[in-house]
């Protein structure tokens, strides 16, 4: 049975309506050991027939028969198999890979050892048998006509496979390097079926055993010079040892690689483009970074790992000594009875500065000790420790001198600082217990519940001539750690004149009070926008007032260039806008909230070692009538603000699509050049029998180790910019699910713009594509 045999083979060609013959009626069969020479004038059908032969162009008519095994049926898939098992092509145009060394361009076709110093050690050996052991690291590009034949003849020598086709080997050849190309081509013959398409007949006369001649397509003669000897080592099929899947993925991983680094500036235009899409879609998805919101629960509390929150029963106030009770029974570790500061954002100016620096703060109590913490923890109640985002860095220098915020109307030293680089997180007020009860009832009485507040200064004094009475209408107050503890600020020169006009005679007995008048919002939840139609009295003695001025160093003012100034108010690093009527020290502030509070305030908040534990407290204590729940309860927010946020959600989600989308769309665009640089290469390979599904595999890793400078880029940029301070505050902070995000963009992009080239690539023929994509 013949190794090759060829049954009344056509070819035909249609182009522009145009009807021509390649090859009719061919006859003919092959075998082992024979050095076949077919000669024939130009356009004869030689190179059809050797084409046929390979599989790289179909026929029409007839059959071929494989080892007496029909190929008529066969699709692309199976003339790729084909290819890889029994063919080895050495063409007139070498149709080397350029871009690739000696020495690469010999192990692409012992891709099936699997062992990759083996597979190294058999490549030096070929080289060193056709003459080019001391060119195996120089480019394709850089070899003369008769090296590069070698190294084809080497890489067919390579594939081991039995039929070795040559399309005119000499064609581009001097005399010299043609007979050394011809007596090479003997010496592989000896075990292997070799077939010369050749012009000239002389080239091989010493060395054919068979001389075919064709002429207009057929088969005019066919002569046997020697017949072939008996050979017992002829090749035996190309099997893989491992399973083919496999195989194909391995190999497509090396050959990926080796088409990455084979191509160094080529490589470098496509990661700087994916760098630039990667980098756009960066941005794109830090502006989208909100997006995520919809997707988070809704908390009715801020949430601290082990916290409850309850009321006492049915809703009503608890006093202090049944928290305590509570308490001590489910084993808490903190308590805090007026809470409403722990869900509150509050405004913080930096104070001290040449323009005012504004942050929102949230306010808790120091209760976590800090390893990395500048500073120390704060003990008075006007110390505060910050946890502040890193860019805060510059507003502190590592002393804290004179470091000073104002937070919703109360002025703080900042004796400790702590930073991270998460700048999504609002930054926190650790406060001292004492500092957290004045910030509380700050809030309390000025921000939260406020409604009306007033007051009435009265004075009166009693002297010989009779007795002198007045009042003063106060509407506007604030309070200050600055101010003496018992006392209260008064801000009215007429007022302050005539009392220390009067203060100052001997003969006058003087009595002084004033009278605040607080209405102000119910706590309860269910009633929050009802008020207490009831006002509050407080009364603060005469004796309390203090005549300092506002000129003097401690309630200097600043002028309206200092940056502090808004809204008619002042404020500045010392204790409070003079502007106030009436300046509370804190003292008479926490008297008053508690007072207040302690009838009105019906919250309370107990903390645990975990949620775990806060969970089963909380139900024990519903179990006795409480209003209890955990720190991460939910709730349903308003209907119209889900429609609303979904809607946001939906067009930001589709702004990120139509981002990928452009930037796929781009990428396409400016890689489409860069593609086609291996169209060339792509039928080389295919040429070489190396399978359609490795070559794929390695376009796709190709672009993946594309992108890992790309990615590697990126991760070191973003640290750079999150972790500096100066650049901390200007981007967004990402989360490593957002990088993730972005990486599985970006795969997304590549694997259609590559899957579009793989398409268009492998979308026309082996033979065209040799014949229009030389390797560049």
């Amino acid at each position: 049975m013949a190794l090759l045999e060829l049954q009344g083979i056509g070819k035909i060609y249609v182009s522009d309506g145009n009807v021509s013959v390649g090859i009719r009626g061919a006859s003919i069969s092959f075998d082992r050991g024979e050095f076949v020479a077919i000669t024939g004038k130009s356009g004869s059908g030689k190179s059809t027939l050797l084409n046929v032969i390979s599989g790289i162009d179909t026929y029409e008519e007839g059959e071929l028969l494989i080892e007496g095994e029909p190929t008529s049926h066969y699709l692309q898939p199976d003339w790729e198999e084909y290819r890889r098992k029994y063919i080895s092509f050495i063409f007139q145009d070498y149709n080397i890979i350029e871009s690739y060394t000696v020495l690469e361009n010999v192990e692409l076709a012992l891709m099936h050892i699997e062992n990759r110093h083996e597979r190294r050690e058999r490549a030096l050996e070929l080289l060193d048998r056709v003459g080019l052991s001391d060119r195996i690291h120089q480019k394709g590009s850089r070899l003369s006509g008769g090296q590069k034949q070698r190294t084809v003849i080497a890489r067919a020598l390579a594939k081991d496979s039995p039929i070795i086709l040559a399309d005119e080997p000499t064609g581009n050849l001097d005399s010299e390097s043609a007979a050394e190309i011809v007596e090479l081509l003997h010496e592989v013959s000896r075990d292997r079926l070799l077939i010369v398409v050749t012009h000239n007949f002389d080239e091989v006369a010493e060395h054919a055993t068979r001389h075919v001649r064709i002429h207009d397509g057929a088969i005019a003669s066919d002569r046997t010079i020697t017949p072939p000897a008996p050979t017992n080592d002829a090749p035996t099929v190309c099997e893989a040892k491992t399973p083919r899947r496999r195989e194909d993925i391995k190999n497509g991983i090396t050959l990926g690689r080796s088409i990455f680094l084979s191509r160094p500036k080529l490589s470098t235009f496509i990661c700087l483009l994916l760098l630039v899409g990667t980098l756009g879609l960066f941005f794109v998805t830090s502006i989208c970074g909100d997006a995520r919101d919809i997707f988070e629960d809704t908390k009715m509390f801020r949430h601290i790992e082990g916290r409850v929150v309850m009321t006492g029963k049915d809703g009503g106030v608890i006093s202090d000594d049944e928290l305590a009770a509570l308490a001590e029974k489910y084993g808490a570790e903190q308590v805090l009875h007026y809470d409403l500061l722990l869900d509150t954002v509050y405004e913080m100016a930096v104070l001290g500065k040449e323009e005012a620096e504004w942050l929102s703060v949230e306010c808790e109590l120091d209760s976590v000790r800090d390893e990395k913490l500048i500073g120390r923890h704060p003990e008075a109640p006007n110390e505060v420790l910050l946890s502040l985002p890193i860019y805060c860095k510059r507003l502190f220098d590592e002393s804290l001198t004179d470091a000073q915020v104002l937070i919703g109307g109360l002025d703080f030293d900042v004796v400790g600082v702590s930073y991270y680089y998460d700048n999504n997180r609002t930054a926190t007020a650790r406060l001292s217990p004492d500092g957290f009860r004045a910030m509380n009832a700050y809030y309390f009485i000025f921000n939260h519940n406020y409604k009306q507040i007033t007051g009435e200064l009265y004075y009166s004094a009693s002297a010989a001539e009779g007795i002198y009475a007045d009042s003063l209408s106060i509407h506007s107050f604030g309070a200050s750690f600055g101010m003496e503890e018992g006392k209260v600020y008064i801000h009215d020169r007429e007022f302050m004149t005539a009392y220390k006009d009067l203060a100052s005679r001997a003969d006058v007995k003087l009595a002084a009070s004033l009278d605040l008048t607080l209405l102000y919002n119910d706590v309860d939840q269910s009633k929050v926008e009802s008020y207490v139609e009831q006002s509050f009295v407080h009364s603060v003695p005469g004796e309390r007032f203090t005549d300092v001025e506002p000129s003097s160093p401690i309630f200097s003012a600043p002028s309206q260039d200092s940056g502090f100034y808004d809204d008619d108010y002042y404020y500045y690093a010392t204790s409070f806008s003079p502007y106030y009527d009436v300046v509370l020290s804190v003292s008479i502030l926490t008297d008053i909230a508690d007072e207040l509070l302690s009838r009105s305030y019906s919250q309370a908040s107990l903390f645990f070692e975990d949620d775990a534990r806060a969970a089963t407290v909380a139900e024990a204590l519903r179990a006795e009538g409480y209003i209890a729940v955990t720190s991460d309860t939910e709730y349903t927010p308003d209907p119209f603000e889900t429609i609303v946020s979904t809607i946001a959600v939906f067009f930001l989600a589709a702004f990120w699509l139509v981002t990928v989308l452009f930037l796929g769309f781009f990428i396409n665009l400016c890689s489409s050049r860069a593609i086609d640089a291996f169209r060339g290469d792509m039928a080389i390979m295919r040429s070489m029998g190396i399978p359609v599904r490795v070559i794929r595999i390695g376009m796709y890793v190709r672009m993946l180790f594309s992108l890992i400078p790309v990615y590697l880029t990126v991760i070191c940029a973003a640290a750079v910019i999150f972790l500096v301070p100066a650049t901390n505050a200007i981007f967004t902070y990402l989360y490593l699910w957002q990088y993730a995000l972005i990486f599985l963009g970006m795969l997304i992009i590549i694997y259609r713009v590559t899957r579009r080239h793989i398409r268009r690539l492998f979308g026309e023929s082996v033979k065209r594509s040799l014949k229009g994509g030389a390797a560049v």
